[in-house]
């Protein structure tokens, strides 16, 4: 993970092992604040994730295409509000 800047992280995971991916894409974006971005770099087009998050997370996230392959794809994913997390910490994040 980078911060680009204070409300902006990066995350790239093409290196990271398939089954270590989404438990840390869904750990950031659990943690994010409202109006903060998360700017996503995978190897394949994430539009299972897109479709993911519009099904579980209706609403809470923005999401842009910054590229669009056929070797890497990058994706802006903004934080729109906070209802909570999902990940049992009991937390205000």
């Amino acid at each position: 993970m980078t911060v680009v800047e204070e409300h902006i992280l990066k995350l790239d995971v093409r290196e990271i092992p398939h089954w270590e991916r989404h438990p840390r894409i869904f750990g950031m974006l659990n943690s994010l604040l409202p109006d903060y971005e998360l700017i996503l770099t995978v190897d394949h087009d994430p539009v299972p994730l897109y479709y993911h998050l519009e099904m579980h997370y209706d609403g809470m996230f923005g999401w842009e295409y910054l590229m669009r392959g056929p070797e890497i794809w990058e994706v802006r994913i903004r934080r729109k509000k906070h209802e909570g997390c999902n990940c049992n910490c009991g937390g205000g994040h």
